[in-house]
């Protein structure tokens, strides 16, 4: 069975025309919605500088910026993934843009600093970017849509990193889109009988990231699976036994994190005493906690103590593939991402898209996660996609599910 999840990203990867200037003018609401809830709780839009967050006034420029150097200023838009990325391009707009939002070559820290157009000059470089870019898109006829789909996920991407930034800040976004489910009892875990799977694709019409196209032949073992990520109900007694104390649940990299943030329970939870309920914090306030909720917020050395306090293990990349494909509805996903065993790393045949920093930087052993979050776009959740992030973010919206060892 295909999820209406996975029917929507199939349909975003293959969209073309007024289907993806839909998807296009949808993608630009969103963003300028959850805008709306940053101006309401901060008005002057100011963030802390910190390596998890981003200057919201940057962040808009660097949406607008990155549609119009693959689109508007790109004489070989319609080459797709063929186009040179060093070819001679239109001036920016506003002149100095690249100089600003270009992540490739602007360091993080200095993003607070730089002389950016104010909320409503970046306002309107957006609303023109969008105009151009859905102008060019309806004088189209049979060429290649690639950075159309590139521009469209990669705003999806970072309404997301809005989502998140604003549950670090307690930002409140009531839409009920991007809040956690409650999930129900665990079902009975998912026996499967391994065998030979392929990861990764060949290249064809439809959209791709780079670090999915390629291959990647295995053999997995018969292997046991969680139907659903885990809930806080799941994971609350690791910590209530003292398992952050514990020195054996952890491997050097995870007692090396916890030295260093003295963590004793996961991220954005709290509890005045025993004998008082857990509290979480969202949407800038602490409330009672909902056991039902998944796990979420949680680092990659979370994830690996708790199954090794629980005699478990995390799955790898390719046994999560497996069930996907080979129990479609039994393997529940899309509440959280997932952390894997597999660290991030190309498949044979790796060859970089004309976006050249988007994974090549990145193959330095952090995890693969899965599926999506309760944060990301239905169109981007698709069980192919490959999410990477360092083992010890714990501000998005990350959890996991576990196999049994194998004997």
């Amino acid at each position: 069975m295909i999820s209406r999840a996975e029917t929507a990203a199939d349909a975003a990867r293959s969209a073309r025309g007024t289907a993806l200037a839909d998807l296009l003018i949808d993608s630009r609401k969103d963003t300028l919605a959850t805008l709306g809830c940053w101006q309401a709780a901060r008005p002057g839009l100011q963030v802390p500088q910190h390596a998890e967050l981003n200057p919201p006034v940057w962040e808009l420029g660097h949406i607008g910026w990155f549609a119009q150097r693959w689109i508007g200023r790109n004489p070989q838009r319609a080459l797709g993934v063929a186009a040179d990325p060093q070819a001679r391009r239109t001036p920016a707009r506003p002149a100095d843009a690249d100089d600003l939002y270009d992540s490739s070559h602007v360091p993080h820290g200095l993003r607070w600093g730089l002389p950016l157009p104010d909320l409503d000059a970046t306002l309107a470089h957006l609303q023109a970017q969008l105009d151009e870019t859905l102008d060019l898109l309806a004088r189209y006829s049979g060429e290649d849509s690639y950075f159309f789909r590139l521009s469209l996920l990669h705003e999806d991407m970072h309404h997301e990193a809005a989502l998140y930034m604003a549950q670090a800040l307690g930002v409140p976004v009531p839409d009920a889109r991007w809040q956690p489910p409650r999930l129900p009892e665990p079902p009975p875990p998912i026996e499967l009988p391994g065998g030979a799977i392929a990861l990764g694709r060949a290249p064809d019409d439809r959209f791709a990231f780079d670090n999915e196209v390629g291959r990647c032949d295995l053999h997995l073992h018969p292997f046991q699976i969680d139907a659903q990520v885990l809930r806080w109900a799941e994971f609350l007694p690791f910590v209530e036994e003292g398992g952050y104390s514990r020195a054996d649940c952890w491997d050097a990299e995870g007692l090396a994190w916890r030295a260093a943030t003295r963590a004793l329970a996961p991220r954005y939870l709290k509890r005045e005493s025993v004998s008082e309920g857990w509290q979480q914090f969202r949407h800038g306030a602490w409330v009672p906690l909902d056991v039902a909720q998944p796990a979420c917020h949680l680092t990659a050395h979370e994830a690996r103590a708790w199954c090794r306090w629980a005699g478990r293990r995390l799955p790898t990349e390719a046994e999560w593939v497996c069930a996907a494909e080979a129990a479609p509805n039994a393997l529940h996903w899309g509440a959280v991402w997932e952390w894997t065993a597999s660290p991030f790393a190309p498949f044979e045949g790796f060859v970089a898209h004309p976006y050249r920093d988007y994974s090549a930087p990145w193959f330095d052993g952090r995890p693969v996660l899965k599926g999506a979050s309760f944060m990301t776009q239905p169109r981007m959740r698709h069980k192919r996609y490959r999410n990477f992030f360092r083992a010890e973010r714990n501000d998005i919206a990350a959890g996991f599910r576990t196999c049994a060892l194998q004997g």
